[in-house]
């Protein structure tokens, strides 16, 4: 069976409820029925210092995480949007994945390629496409493998109080890309554990 992780990059800490959790936690049950087991974990419960390193010395609680990222075969990484952009907790993700550049697996492939991820953005501001584009980015320069349609998004009202969490049902739109989204993440993730990317 595959494994996913979700990181869950609210601001929030738990148990606050977190409309990012709960987008999050539907794209891990719509991968459920295609093999592919997933928890979330929510960022900001741990210590994760700054920098672009794997270990940023004591007390950075990264490496605990670190260790959950490499396990999975799919990251989906969570963000709310502040400000129109990610929260400054997946930025950070971001910077610390960027340690894993340097790192390649025995055959000198870089040691995220042949692993999935995809986006979960939420918001009652603008700013979705633009976050998701920046994700994207990020996770492929880092060695990620994105699927097609591999990133959903809610975005509210603007100016309103309303949040995802607040809703009494899930838009279709967003059912809709959800399961496509996980079709298209356990698809990718089973084709590159059978077939790796070539060695260089």
């Amino acid at each position: 069976m595959l494994r996913a992780l979700a990181l869950n990059c609210s601001l929030k800490p738990s148990p606050a409820v977190s409309s990012t959790d709960v987008l999050a936690q539907q794209v891990l049950d719509a991968l459920a029925p295609h093999g592919v087991a997933g928890e979330i974990v929510r960022v900001v419960d741990y210590d994760v210092k700054p920098g672009v390193e794997a270990d940023m010395g004591e007390g950075d609680q990264w490496p605990t995480l670190r260790e959950q990222v490499l396990a999975a075969d799919i990251l989906v990484l969570a963000t709310p949007t502040w400000v129109g952009h990610m929260s400054s907790v997946a930025q950070r993700v971001l910077e610390r994945l960027d340690a894993e550049l340097s790192e390649t697996d025995d055959e000198g492939r870089p040691i995220l390629a042949g692993k999935v991820a995809v986006t979960v953005v939420v918001g009652n501001e603008d700013g979705a496409h633009a976050i998701t584009a920046a994700l994207f980015q990020g996770l492929n320069d880092v060695g990620y493998t994105v699927p097609s349609q591999g990133g959903v998004y809610w975005n509210g009202e603007a100016m309103q109080t309303t949040d995802y969490k607040d809703l009494d049902e899930t838009p279709e739109p967003v059912a809709q890309t959800t399961a496509t989204l996980a079709r298209n993440a356990a698809h990718l993730a089973k084709l590159l554990s059978e077939t790796p990317y070539p060695a260089p």
